[in-house]
C-alpha cells in the first residue's frame, strides 16, 4: 500500500478539514468586518463526501483528523459527522477547534460522538478586549462553552491565544495563571500574515516571551504527545504546560505532517503556499477510490518544503477561515 510521504521524507498523518468557512466572530487577524465572499453551500462537501475522503486518506496512513472552520460548530449536525469520522478504521485521534461560542450546546454530543480533544480560541480574559479583538461581545458565551466542555469530560482542554503586540501581550501572564488554575494547556500563537487582516495586526515574536514565562513561572522544557507543531514548557510536576506555535520566529516546516482540506474540497499542502488540488470534481464525477488515491499521492508529491511568510508576507490573499484553521 502506498503511503503519504512527501519529497522531503515527511510522513503525512494529519488532516485538518474545514466543515464551513462561516464564522460568528470577526477576529481582527482573520475575517474582516463586512466580508461576505463565502463559499456557496452547494459547493460544500457533504458528510458522505468528507467521510469517503477520510476513508481514502486512512488507507494511505492518515491517523489524525481535526475539524475546523470557520467555526465548525456552525455546521448543522456536526456531531453526526464527528461520529462517522471517529468510526473510520485507522483514525486514532479526532479533535476539533472552536471559538466556543456554540460549545455549551454541543459539548456533550461531541464527546459522545468520539471527539477526543478540543482546542478553544481565547485571546483575552477581559470582556471588553474580547469584543474588540474578536469583533463581538461574546465573553460570557465562550466561558459557558468552556465550562460545558469541562463538565462533559474533555480533558485536557487546550486554550489557543494569538499573541498580538499592543492588543493582548500585557495579558499573557494572566492567561498562564488562569490556565494553571483551570487545568488547561495554554498555547501561544504567533500571528500569520494571511490576507490583509493577518498583515494589519502587529506581529509579536514569542521567543523573548517564552524565556520570560520560563523564568517567571519556573518552567522547564517538556514534550506532549500529539501531531501538532507546538514546543512546550511545563511545571516540573507535569501539572501545567504552555506551548509556543512560532511559524515566523522559529518555523516548524521540517516536521510538518499535515495537509488541509477546505469545505469545498480543495486540498492545500501548505498553509503558507498557494499549492492546491481540487478533489470535489473527482467526488462528483464518479471517480473511483483508486483514482482519488492517485490524485492525493500526486498532490503530496508536490508538497513544498516550507512557507515563505517572512520572505513574501504579501503572497497570500486568502484568509485563514478560507483555508481551515
Amino acid at each position: 500500500m502506498s503511503e503519504l510521504i512527501d519529497p522531503f521524507g515527511r510522513r503525512i498523518e494529519y488532516l485538518r478539514i474545514s466543515v464551513t468557512d462561516r464564522c460568528d466572530l470577526r477576529c481582527k487577524y482573520c475575517i474582516p468586518e463586512g466580508f461576505t465572499d463565502f463559499e456557496e453551500p452547494g459547493h460544500w462537501l457533504a458528510f458522505d463526501e468528507m467521510e469517503r475522503l477520510i476513508r481514502i486518506f486512512a488507507r494511505l496512513g492518515l491517523k489524525r483528523v481535526r475539524l475546523t472552520g470557520g467555526e465548525p460548530l456552525l455546521r448543522k449536525n456536526i456531531s453526526e459527522l464527528a461520529g462517522r469520522i471517529a468510526a473510520v478504521p485507522g483514525i486514532e485521534d479526532l479533535s476539533l477547534s472552536t471559538n466556543a461560542t456554540q460549545l455549551e450546546k454541543h459539548a456533550v454530543a461531541l464527546k459522545a460522538a468520539g471527539v477526543t480533544r478540543l482546542n478553544v480560541s481565547l485571546d483575552s480574559l477581559r470582556p471588553e478586549r474580547i469584543a474588540r479583538i474578536n469583533g463581538r461581545p461574546v465573553h460570557d458565551k465562550i466561558m459557558a462553552g468552556i465550562a460545558a466542555a469541562k463538565a462533559a469530560g474533555f480533558a485536557p482542554i487546550k486554550i489557543n491565544m494569538v499573541a498580538l503586540d499592543g492588543d493582548n501581550d500585557d495579558e499573557i501572564d494572566a492567561m498562564v495563571a488562569w490556565c494553571m488554575e483551570q487545568g488547561f494547556i495554554l498555547r501561544l500563537i504567533e500571528n500569520m500574515p494571511m490576507g490583509d487582516t493577518g498583515r494589519n495586526v502587529r506581529y509579536l515574536n514569542l521567543q523573548p516571551v517564552k524565556e520570560q514565562i520560563r523564568q517567571r513561572f519556573g518552567l522547564v522544557e517538556t514534550v506532549l504527545p500529539g501531531g501538532g507543531p507546538a514546543r512546550y514548557l511545563g511545571t516540573a510536576d507535569g501539572r501545567f504546560t504552555v506551548g509556543f506555535i512560532t511559524p515566523i520566529s522559529q518555523h516548524f516546516c521540517a516536521t510538518c505532517n499535515r495537509v488541509r482540506l477546505t469545505v469545498d474540497g480543495v486540498l492545500h499542502l501548505c498553509l503558507g503556499q498557494e499549492d492546491r488540488f481540487e478533489l470535489r470534481p473527482l467526488l462528483r464525477s464518479g471517480a473511483s477510490d483508486d483514482a482519488i488515491v492517485q490524485t492525493i499521492l500526486g498532490a503530496v508529491a508536490k508538497k513544498p518544503e516550507r512557507h515563505e511568510f517572512r520572505e513574501q508576507p504579501q503572497k497570500l490573499v486568502r484568509f485563514m477561515s478560507m483555508t481551515g484553521g
